[in-house]
C-alpha cells in the first residue's frame, strides 16, 4: 500500500492505493503551514480505508513549497555564485537580469574568474589558483555557506567545477554547493541561475524534509518518503535535500501522470483545473512533454528540465466581472468556501456560474437567484473560449486531440471545446494529481556533448546512459528495474560535424529496504 499526496495552492489531495486499486481519497483546503494539511490528509485516508499505518509501504508527496519560496522571496539562504568564464563572459555578469528584490532576499554575491572551456572542448582560459583562493577567502569572510559554481560549457567538460568544489570543501567544510552542470543544460546564464536557486533552497529543503519525515514517523508510519520531480518521476528524501529545485512544476506533472493512469491514454492534452488556475499540458507516451524553451521561475531565467505547461488564470475560485465577459485571473483561491456567493459570500466566482447553470450541486443555489441569464451565458462562453484558445495553442498539430479534464474545477467545462476531438472525464479525476504522485517511478537522466567521429553512436549513448543510471540509483531507484525511457540526440549547428548533444532518461521502480537486503 502507498499514499500519494499533492499539495496545491488551494487544495491538498491524498489517495491510498493498493496496487491499481484506489482504497481511499480525500481533498482538503491547503493549510497555511502546508505540513499540518499534509498530516491531516494522511490521517484521513488511513482512517477512511480502516487500515493500520504500519501497512503503508511508501509515501509520495508533490509539493509547491520550494517554488513558492522563490516566488514569495522567503526561506532563501544568502548565496554566492562563482562563474568561470573570464575574460569572454564578463559582459553579462551573474545575476545581471535578476529582479532586485530577489537579489536582496538571497543577499547575492557574485564572482567571475578565469576558467572554463569553449564549445569545441578547448580551454577558454586556465584556472587561476590564486584567483580562486581569493574568491573563497572573501566568501568565507562574508559568512555565506551556499555557493553555486558554474563553468563555461560545463555540460561538455565539468572538470573546472569539480576543482572549485574540492577547494571550497577544503576551506569551507560546511558549505552547501551546487554545480551547474548537474542542474541545467547549455547556456551558462540560465544554467548558473538554476544552480543558484537550488543552492539557496538547500537549508530550507533540509528543514522541510526533516519535518516531513518526523511527522510521518509520529503518525506511526515506518516507510520511506519520496518527493515528486518535475519530469513525472520521484526522488528520495536524501536526494531532495540536494536538489529541491527539481520539484518546480511537479504539481501539473503529477496531474498529467494521474490522467494517463486513469484513462489509459498515453498521448493527449490534459487540463488540470484547480481553484486558481488551469494547467494545460501534453502527454507524450504517458509522460509530460518537456519544454525546450527558457523557463522563468520567480523572474529568473532557467534552462533545466521542466514540463511544457500553459497556465491559465481560470479556476473554480476565479472572480467573474463585467457581466461575465471577464473571468480571472484574480481568484478567491482557498477562500472560495467563504467568499463565493453559494457559500454566503459576496464574490461572484466561476463555481457560482456553473451552479447557477444547474450543472453542479454545490453550496446553496438560493444565493444565486439574482443572477441574470445573460451574465450566466456570457460567463460560460468566456470560460470555454479561454480554455479552448489555450488548448489550441498547445496542440501538436491543427487537428483536434483528446482532452482529459482533471482537478476539482473540471466541473467548469460543461460545453464542447472545438479543439478537442473528445472530452474525457475519468472517475476520480478530482484527485488525479495525488494518484499521479502515488504511481510514479524513480527516474534519472544525463546529458553530454559527444562526437560520433571520436566514438561510435552506441558507445556514446551507453556512456550517457551509465550516468543516467547512476543518477536514478542516487534518487532511490532499484538498479535491477531500470529501463531506458528516452534518448534525445540533437545536432549543434555551430559546431563541427559529428558533435551531438545526447540526453538519456531511465526509469525504474522504487528501492525498498527489503530490496537492499536481498
Amino acid at each position: 500500500m502507498r499514499i500519494g499526496i499533492d499539495v496545491g495552492g488551494t487544495h491538498t489531495d491524498a489517495v491510498l492505493m493498493q496496487g491499481e486499486q484506489l482504497l481511499a481519497a480525500t481533498k482538503a483546503l491547503t493549510s497555511q503551514d502546508v505540513l499540518s494539511g499534509i498530516i491531516q490528509a494522511l490521517r484521513q485516508v488511513i482512517q477512511d480505508a480502516a487500515i493500520s499505518a504500519t501497512q503503508i509501504q511508501s509515501v509520495m508527496i508533490g509539493t509547491t513549497q520550494f517554488t513558492n519560496a522563490v516566488v514569495e522571496r522567503r526561506e532563501l539562504a544568502p548565496t554566492a555564485i562563482i562563474r568561470m568564464s573570464s575574460p569572454s563572459g564578463e559582459g553579462l555578469p551573474p545575476g545581471c537580469d535578476w529582479p532586485t528584490d530577489l537579489v536582496g532576499a538571497m543577499q547575492l554575491k557574485t564572482y567571475q574568474v578565469n576558467g572554463g572551456y569553449l564549445y569545441d572542448g578547448w580551454p577558454l582560459s586556465p584556472l587561476n589558483q590564486e584567483e580562486i583562493h581569493k574568491v573563497i577567502a572573501d566568501i568565507r569572510v562574508s559568512g555565506i555557506k551556499n555557493i553555486a559554481v558554474a563553468s563555461a560549457f560545463s555540460p561538455m567538460n565539468p572538470e573546472p567545477e569539480f576543482q572549485v568544489e574540492k577547494l571550497l570543501k577544503t576551506q569551507i567544510p560546511d558549505a552547501n554547493i551546487t554545480l551547474s552542470h548537474k542542474m541545467g543544460k547549455l547556456g551558462i546564464l540560465e544554467r548558473e541561475n538554476a544552480a543558484a536557486l537550488n543552492v539557496a533552497l538547500l537549508p530550507f529543503a533540509h528543514k522541510v524534509v526533516s519535518a516531513m519525515l518526523q511527522a510521518i514517523h509520529n503518525e506511526g508510519l515506518n516507510c520511506p518518503m519520496f518527493i515528486s520531480q518535475n519530469d513525472g518521476t520521484l526522488m528520495n528524501a536524501q536526494f531532495i535535500t540536494q536538489y529541491p529545485a527539481l520539484t518546480f512544476s511537479s504539481g501539473p506533472t503529477n496531474s498529467l501522470r494521474g490522467a494517463s493512469k486513469l484513462t489509459g491514454l498515453k498521448d493527449a492534452i490534459v487540463v488540470d483545473i484547480g481553484g486558481t488556475t488551469s494547467d494545460i499540458g501534453i502527454l507524450q507516451d504517458g509522460f509530460p512533454r518537456e519544454s525546450n524553451i527558457v523557463i522563468s521561475v520567480g523572474g529568473v531565467r532557467t534552462n533545466f528540465r521542466m514540463p511544457d505547461i500553459q497556465a491559465v488564470g481560470l479556476g473554480g475560485g476565479s472572480i467573474v466581472q463585467d457581466d461575465g465577459l471577464r473571468i480571472g485571473p484574480q481568484s478567491t483561491g482557498h477562500n472560495l468556501v467563504k467568499e463565493a456567493l453559494i457559500f454566503g459570500g459576496s464574490t461572484l466566482t466561476a463555481t457560482d456560474i456553473i451552479v447557477a447553470s444547474g450543472k453542479a450541486d454545490i453550496g446553496n443555489a438560493r444565493f444565486l437567484q439574482h443572477l441574470s441569464q445573460n451574465t450566466i451565458k456570457n460567463a460560460r462562453n468566456t470560460m470555454h473560449a479561454l480554455l479552448d484558445q489555450h488548448i489550441d495553442m498547445m496542440k501538436p498539430s491543427s487537428k483536434p486531440v483528446p482532452v482529459i479534464l482533471v482537478g476539482g474545477g473540471a466541473i467548469l467545462v460543461q460545453d464542447d471545446l472545438p479543439s478537442a476531438s473528445q472530452i474525457i472525464r475519468p472517475e476520480n479525476a478530482a484527485v488525479a494529481n495525488a494518484i499521479g504522485a502515488s504511481i510514479a517511478q524513480v527516474g534519472g537522466e544525463a546529458e553530454a556533448m559527444l562526437n560520433y567521429r571520436q566514438m561510435s553512436r552506441e558507445a556514446a549513448i551507453a556512456q550517457v546512459e551509465s550516468q543516467a543510471i547512476n543518477n536514478a540509483v542516487a534518487a532511490g531507484a532499484n538498479a535491477d528495474s531500470l529501463k531506458l525511457a528516452d534518448i534525445e540526440e540533437t545536432n549543434i549547428p555551430y559546431m563541427d560535424d559529428g558533435n551531438i548533444k545526447v540526453r538519456v532518461k531511465v526509469i525504474g521502480d522504487i528501492v525498498f529496504a527489503s530490496d537492499k537486503g536481498a
